[in-house]
Parts: C-alpha cells; sequence; structure tokens
C-alpha cells in the first residue's frame, strides 16, 4: 500500500473514530430526553441496552453495536440504535454502494438510528438516523422525517423550519434539495402516496479530505441537535391529548404503509441485512402494533 493510501486509510479511522463518539453521545442525549418525557407523564420506563456482535468468516474485528429500546406510557416503542461495524460486502452488493466494487469491497459504517412509535395516535412518530461510511470514498449520509398517523400543519411547519434553519446555516442550497430528497425517497410506490409528511434526507457528502469532513461532520451534529430540539417539543405539545377508537384505528393502518415501506423500499433496512447486522436492531423500527384493512 502506498503512503497516501496509508495516510488516507488512518485518517479515516480517525475520523470514523471522531463520528462513533459523536453518535454515542447522541444516543444519550436523546435517550434522556425521551426517559424524561416518560417521568413528565408518570411512567417509569427507561431504555434497556442490548450490545451485540457482528460476525464476518475470516474477519477479526468486524464490529458491532448496541440497540437500544424503551417501552412506555407515550412511547410506545421507540428504539435508538448505533453501531460501528467493518469488513467486506459481497461482491454483487457492493457494485450498489458508493466508492465499493467488487475489486474494493471494504467498507465500515458507523451511525444512529432512530425510530419512534408513539402511544397517542396525535403525537407524530418520527425517523431519524445519520451516519459516516467510508468505503473507496468517505462521506456522510443521515436525515429525519415526521410520520404522524393524524397530521397537524403547525407540527408538520414547526419540524421543517428546525430542519430548514439548520440547513441554511451550512449552505443555502440544502433545505429544498435534501427536502426533495426526502419527498422522492419516503414514497410508496404500491400505495401512491408518501410515508409521512416528510422532513430531510441526504447521502454521499463526501469527505475524503479534513476540510470536507469537518464541514460534513459539523452539518452532521446540527441535524442531530435540530432533531433533539424539536421532536420533543411536538411530543409533549400532543401526548396528553384525547383520542377515540377512530384516531387509533387511523394509527394502526397509517402504520401498516409504514411497515411497508421499511421491508420494501428502505435502503437502510437492506444494508443492514447485507452486512451481517443484528437482525432486532434492524427490524425495531417496525411498529409494536399494526392492522391491514
Amino acid at each position: 500500500m502506498s503512503d497516501i493510501a496509508n495516510n488516507l486509510a488512518a485518517n479515516n479511522a480517525a475520523n470514523t473514530a471522531r463520528a462513533k463518539d459523536w453518535f454515542e453521545t447522541l444516543r444519550t442525549d436523546i435517550c434522556n430526553a425521551f426517559e424524561a418525557i416518560e417521568r413528565e407523564a408518570g411512567s417509569d420506563a427507561s431504555f434497556a441496552f442490548t450490545p451485540w456482535q457482528r460476525e464476518e468468516e475470516g474477519n477479526p474485528d468486524p464490529g458491532g453495536g448496541v440497540q437500544g429500546l424503551m417501552k412506555g406510557k407515550v412511547f410506545e416503542k421507540v428504539g435508538v440504535n448505533v453501531s460501528t461495524v467493518r469488513g467486506n460486502f459481497s461482491p454483487e452488493f457492493a457494485a450498489s454502494v458508493n466508492g465499493a466494487s467488487a475489486e474494493n469491497p471494504g467498507f465500515t459504517a458507523t451511525g444512529i438510528s432512530l425510530v419512534a412509535h408513539m402511544a397517542n395516535p396525535h403525537v407524530p412518530a418520527v425517523h431519524m438516523n445519520t451516519r459516516f461510511l467510508t468505503t473507496g470514498k468517505a462521506w456522510f449520509g443521515g436525515g429525519a422525517d415526521l410520520n404522524p398517523p393524524i397530521p397537524y400543519d403547525e407540527d408538520t411547519e414547526e419540524f421543517h423550519a428546525a430542519f430548514r434553519a439548520a440547513c441554511a446555516a451550512h449552505n443555502p442550497t440544502y433545505y429544498e434539495k435534501f427536502k426533495k430528497w426526502a419527498d422522492d425517497y419516503f414514497y410508496i410506490p404500491h400505495r401512491n402516496c408518501h410515508r409521512g409528511v416528510g422532513g430531510i434526507f441526504y447521502d454521499h457528502l463526501e469527505s475524503d479530505d479534513d476540510a470536507a469532513f469537518d464541514r460534513n461532520f459539523a452539518f452532521t451534529q446540527d441535524v442531530g441537535k435540530t432533531f433533539l430540539d424539536v421532536y420533543p417539543k411536538l411530543v409533549r405539545r400532543r401526548m396528553e391529548m384525547e383520542f377515540s377508537d377512530a384516531d387509533k384505528l387511523a394509527q394502526l393502518q397509517w402504520r401498516g404503509r409504514y411497515a411497508e415501506f421499511n421491508l420494501v423500499y428502505d435502503r437502510g433496512t437492506l444494508f443492514g441485512l447485507k452486512t451481517g447486522g443484528n437482525i432486532d436492531a434492524i427490524l425495531m423500527s417496525l411498529p409494536p402494533e399494526a392492522v391491514w384493512t
């Protein structure tokens, strides 16, 4: 391996460690914030954390992660997972990943993934994840999107306004670009509908040099901070609202659509399955209860 390649590999390893530390810190802050909401509701529910180790034949250090799961009075089911894994893609899957190939299938990935399904159908469900990957390239990706069974314009606007401001602080083109990316991505073609009311989604913010890494890492950190600021406000606004049987049925039907998207179209689900991730952690995004009518 050339000196340039050695330096790049060392730099990517250091940057992966920095990103990993941040994702774990964000996980702790989010879990503390969600547990505080449970306390306000008179619940003693807390996250249970389950470590897991990835396995890959011939790989002495394939990595792993920690699944965090809470089932409470407000959060019917919420998962906050972190993982850092490394190894080789299968040749056929490598061809679909930015910077990877059958000849160069190696990768490292670190990230945080969150999905919250709420007990009260007036409280919007939510998804958030951010990640840093290295293959033949290095890049950040992620985003957050709001998934209300019963949408409220006020909540939708506040969620989008928060991410609009976060994007504007880094690049004036980001919000419109990443909002459209979310609208296009979180769409269920066979139902001809969107999964929720959107948010932002971004990928392949290439970070092969220090300046690019620092710039895109700062943006990714702000995505996490913005989520932590805005989403608990929406939960507190709606969590004590009365709801009817019809409202609950609407929530369960909507959850069926959510499950369909995650099982049929979601790239994160596929990535986890193709890279030997923990099945329970990968499928924590599925709702605790859903109906199809």
